[in-house]
């Protein structure tokens, strides 16, 4: 069985990424989705490979989460793919068993996380996430390319974890057990309702609590905040008293990355609510409220 992740194995600086660079079981991966706010839904979700294109970590590919590892059949945007479909193309991408992975956005970090996320279900423990991305990595003035990358196709052994990704029974069984919490990772007005985009209904989750994932960051540096103030964000809302907290935000995406830092900081059991509010505001039966 491997270690847990901690800060040091799973958030890695730009220093260290740079330094491993030539490690033949590296896999860097360029993870960049842009939201582009639109008048008739919350988001349009945009592929990140012209960002990729036009500059990336040398040897660094690029992942089109929506694209390549979404559920093309699934009434939401984001939604896990089948271990099968997830293990072709991480294998296509050259993930092996024996392989490291890193992963960085040029934008927030919660497009790594989600991949970070993502493998973390399906059995694969080795990823990292570069703290900072592409914006601290160019501004150190680290050497960018943009050539394609060399990685060999290998095979990827999908295990599916119960249990890291949930569905709304298991929400709502959280918001009827005092064991388990419900987090919000949008922001402090999308979750009281006061923001105009919302993803069918305004507000949250009705007895969520809210810890913006934004808020975990440094606004300047796009780095995560020391983990004593991480810490202290998640216990300021009692999230360490609960044995089982589960995430949401919009589509699982924020959600993947407060739930990355609470596994960081030593919580044993956190999952996502992959469809979040895209299924749970779209559905009038499903407790919500503002305020």
């Amino acid at each position: 069985m491997s270690a847990p992740p901690t800060f040091e194995s799973a958030l890695v600086s730009t220093e260290w990424v740079a330094a491993q660079l030539d490690a033949p079981d590296l896999r860097v991966f360029d993870c960049t989705t842009h939201l582009v706010p639109e008048p008739n839904h919350v988001y349009r979700a945009e592929s990140g490979y012209a960002d990729w294109q036009s500059g990336h970590v040398p040897g660094a590919a690029h992942i089109d989460l929506q694209g390549e590892l979404s559920d093309a059949s699934a009434p939401y945007r984001f939604m896990l793919p089948s271990a099968q479909a997830f293990a072709r193309v991480m294998g296509e991408k050259g993930v092996g068993p024996d392989a490291r992975v890193v992963l960085y956005s040029t934008t927030t970090p919660q497009w790594a996380t989600r991949i970070w996320w993502m493998l973390r279900a399906f059995g694969f423990d080795n990823a990292m996430v570069m703290d900072g991305g592409f914006k601290k990595w160019a501004a150190e003035g680290r050497p960018i390319s943009t050539a394609p990358p060399s990685y060999r196709e290998a095979t990827f052994e999908a295990a599916f974890k119960p249990g890291v990704f949930v569905d709304r029974s298991a929400v709502l069984a959280a918001l009827d057990d005092t064991g388990c919490a419900v987090l919000n990772a949008l922001s402090a007005t999308q979750h009281d309702g006061t923001d105009a985009r919302h993803y069918g209904r305004p507000g949250r989750i009705a007895g969520s609590m809210n810890v913006p994932a934004n808020d975990l960051l440094d606004p300047i540096l796009g780095t995560y905040l020391p983990e004593a103030k991480l810490r202290a964000l998640f216990t300021e809302n009692g999230m360490f008293d609960k044995p089982a907290v589960v995430h949401y935000c919009g589509g699982g995406i924020a959600a993947s990355s407060t739930a990355f830092i609470l596994t960081l900081l030593g919580h044993r059991n956190v999952s996502v609510y992959d469809a979040s509010l895209s299924e749970w505001a779209s559905d009038p039966d499903l407790p919500m409220e503002t305020g």
